[in-house]
């Protein structure tokens, strides 16, 4: 029985079908010199910024793509491709430059995100898993950091893996959500692969297992005595508490972790466990709130006073139910030296090599230019980074607590009204006059020529 899982050994085919034709026209036709391709994302409606994630992914993709001999079976039984340029892919390795934005850096639309030098064929092939990879995880990350800014230290917690869109969905999002300011994830392999902490409380059906709500409490802080935190909501959610304070007395227990309130009226219900958590001597038992939780409902509810220590934040988070996708591309913008645009209707693209500077006033983004790749601005801070040299890694990666820091200070780094989820407010890059004076060569050669 085969499930379709993407691994090292069969990546190289994850892509569409008209990156390996083009390859082959280009192999036919010679045409292999050095190309340069940028990734990035067009406007965004309601988002005022993007938190990159996926670049590591992405990276070890490019380290280690391959095509296998069951790969070439299978497209030289497809009888779109001919031997020659078979055997060329039989010895493909990724032997170019790549330069990317550091994961976990506040970025804005048309920027590129990752800069692919390499030769044409190369670049070509790479296309369809470079967008499938950063896609889906930067999504994620600024939805995450979204939920990070209205939760106010309080706790996140990925409680989204049954609800991702398939299990490589629901890898992503707990990486991605650490790194949007998340503290761990209900994602065991997540926790195992990335050391992300893992957090559980229990289902309803553990409650409806036993004959008595009290006895289904005692049966399981009687296991995890230090770790319990008890989902009240099954029946009735007051009743709930008070049979949760109830088990955890009985047990003679002097720490309880806290409840889980997962439905009904969470502002007064919230309230009133408070209260009865303080009255009965248990101040420090949190209270985690979960189901259909979002940085609005998050905002929300802390406005109102809701006196909510943690949120578990499931399908909203990993499917960003607000912005389930992105309006990105990946786009030639030089070819053999010579700088290429496209000039679609709300879809051009800036010629040239380039990288990104970052301006700061007293620590916070004032503005982004792009330039020339070898222009330089003063008083600006670089963002594109060289991560592959001549198909070798050359940049030593971070680890993902580091990416989750510099993803906290990039968001601090935000004028404040960015920083609002109720609104949006873009922030466009200025483009260098040396790139602005191409664009009108370019304009005079294809549209008025």
């Amino acid at each position: 029985m085969k499930f379709g899982f993407v691994n090292e050994e069969n990546m190289s085919l994850l892509t569409d079908l008209y990156e390996l034709t083009m390859a082959q026209v280009y192999f036919k036709r010679g045409m292999n010199k050095t190309a340069i391709f940028d990734f990035y994302t067009r406007k965004v409606e309601n988002r005022s910024y993007l938190l990159t994630a996926g670049l590591e992914q992405l990276l070890f993709y490019l380290l280690n793509i391959k095509f296998t001999q069951e790969d070439l079976e299978y497209l030289r039984s497809t009888g779109l491709f001919e031997e020659d340029f078979l055997n060329y892919l039989k010895n493909f390795r990724f032997t170019g430059n790549v330069y990317a934005v550091e994961e976990g850096e506040i970025v804005f639309p048309d920027e590129p995100i990752i800069q692919v030098e390499a030769p044409l064929i190369e670049a070509q092939i790479i296309e369809t898993f470079l967008i499938n990879t950063l896609q889906h995880p930067t999504l994620v990350a600024t939805k995450a950091m979204r939920c990070y800014s209205a939760a106010r230290g309080t706790i996140l917690i990925d409680f989204g893996l049954r609800r991702a869109h398939g299990t490589d969905a629901g890898m992503k999002a707990a990486r991605s959500s650490f790194i949007g300011g998340f503290s761990g994830t209900s994602n065991i392999l997540a926790g195992k692969e990335y050391g992300i902490p893992i957090f559980g409380t229990m289902a309803h059906s553990f409650i409806l297992a036993h004959k008595d709500e009290v006895d289904a409490f005692i049966n399981f802080a009687s296991v995890y005595p230090e770790n319990t935190i008890l989902l009240v909501d099954t029946y009735n959610t007051v009743n709930g508490i008070y049979n949760a304070v109830k088990a955890i007395k009985k047990l003679g227990l002097k720490h309880f972790k806290g409840i889980r309130l997962d439905s009904g009226d969470i502002l007064s219900l919230s309230k009133e466990a408070r209260k009865i958590l303080d009255r009965e001597g248990f101040k420090d038992a949190i209270i985690v709130v979960s189901g259909g939780i979002n940085e609005y409902k998050i905002k929300e509810l802390l406005d109102n006073g809701a006196p909510i220590d943690g949120w578990g934040v499931g399908t909203e988070l990993v499917v960003s139910a607000d912005l389930p996708y992105l309006d990105c591309a990946y786009k030639l913008v030089e070819y053999d030296g010579r700088p290429v645009m496209k000039f679609s209707t709300k879809k051009k693209t800036l010629p040239h090599k380039k990288q990104i500077y970052r301006i700061y006033e007293n620590g916070i983004i004032k503005r982004d230019i792009i330039t020339r790749y070898d222009e330089k601005v003063d008083e600006g801070t670089p963002l594109l980074h060289k991560y592959i040299e001549n198909g070798k890694l050359v940049k030593k990666l971070p680890s993902l607590k580091e990416i989750k820091e510099k993803a906290i200070n990039s968001f601090n780094s935000l004028p404040e009204e960015m920083k609002n989820i109720d609104t949006t407010v873009h922030l466009y890059p200025e483009v260098s006059k040396t790139i602005e004076k191409t664009i009108k060569e370019l304009e005079k050669k294809y549209l008025k020529g």
